[in-house]
């Protein structure tokens, strides 16, 4: 199998892609957008995605990455869209060098792109984002799933699905406060009813365009803006979503306005300035910003 200049071969338990460019496994899982995959001591990242476990390491000196745990017919039915294998990054960088901050922002966070994500999982994940810290996300995420998903076994590890909608749907508010994400357990079990009976369907969503997308997600209480576009651009490739928290707000006025504006002048401004490429130029803007501790001193999504 060949895709531009890229190759996949099969190894044991897994699939070695060569000649692959722009994926860095680091910044992939490190850069905001998701929440279940861990670092190893030798630079891999374990996690599981589609009821699917796997490994990831990243070699960019040889432009080689390795995938464990899968097999040719999962890499090309899964990872290879997951991985959004089929876009040209080179380009996209590119034209966004064109901005001369960009350009900068592009070398500390070269090996990033955007993961094709489950639009479900993006929803119950980013409602428990809204004031909250990543290690407190992940946690949250990794209890629910413990207690309504399905186990995966992979180096005698246990790994668990994100549960389905229907899997959540006899679950009681007092059942999903175990999970510790607080305040916004009443929001995720509004979200699951809502899901179960029709009144929101991701898959329509998906298909519509950005801005009807974003007033149906909106309907779901606890998806504001910033929750609404963090779930059209990482699960529903809407790339000229700009997810602006405070700290996304405090980083492009930091670079490119200057001072303080309201939340509607950013998502203008990044319309105007980026267009379709606006997701591309946050996630390198927000790399780069936390790699510099720019314009927060925690350098994490709030």
């Amino acid at each position: 199998m060949e895709i531009n200049d890229m190759s996949i071969r099969t190894v044991e338990n897994g699939v070695v892609l060569e000649n692959i460019c722009h994926f860095n496994a680091q910044h992939i899982f490190e850069c905001g957008q998701c929440f279940r995959w861990k670092p190893s001591s030798d630079g891999s990242y374990t996690g599981i995605a589609f009821g699917k476990v796997i490994n990831v390491k990243s070699d960019e000196e040889n432009n080689r990455v390795q995938i464990l745990n899968t097999n040719m017919e999962d890499f090309k039915n899964i990872w290879f869209d997951y991985f959004d294998l089929g876009r040209d990054y080179g380009k996209i960088k590119e034209m966004l060098a064109e901005d001369e901050i960009l350009r900068t922002a592009i070398k500390y966070g070269e090996g990033i792109r955007i993961l094709k994500q489950d639009p479900w999982e993006m929803l119950i994940s980013y409602i428990m984002s809204a004031n909250n810290r990543i290690p407190m996300i992940a946690r949250s995420i990794g209890l629910l799933s413990q207690m309504y998903g399905q186990p995966v076994y992979y180096e005698g590890e246990t790994y668990y699905t994100f549960p389905s909608p229907e899997e959540l749907s006899k679950a009681e508010l007092s059942d999903i406060e175990k999970c510790r994400a607080g305040f916004r357990c009443k929001y995720i079990v509004k979200a699951i009813q809502m899901v179960i009976d029709g009144t929101i369907d991701l898959n329509r969503i998906k298909a519509m365009d950005i801005d009807s997308a974003r007033q149906e997600l909106m309907k779901v209480p606890g998806v504001g803006i910033k929750v609404a576009d963090c779930i059209m651009l990482f699960s529903m490739q809407k790339y000229a979503s700009y997810p602006t928290d405070v700290w996304i707000k405090r980083v492009t006025e930091h670079f490119y306005l200057h001072h303080d504006v309201p939340m509607k002048a950013i998502h203008a401004f990044a319309r105007e300035k980026f267009g379709n490429l606006a997701g591309f130029a946050q996630e390198y803007l927000f790399y780069y910003a936390r790699e510099m501790k720019i314009g927060s001193d925690k350098g994490e999504k709030e």
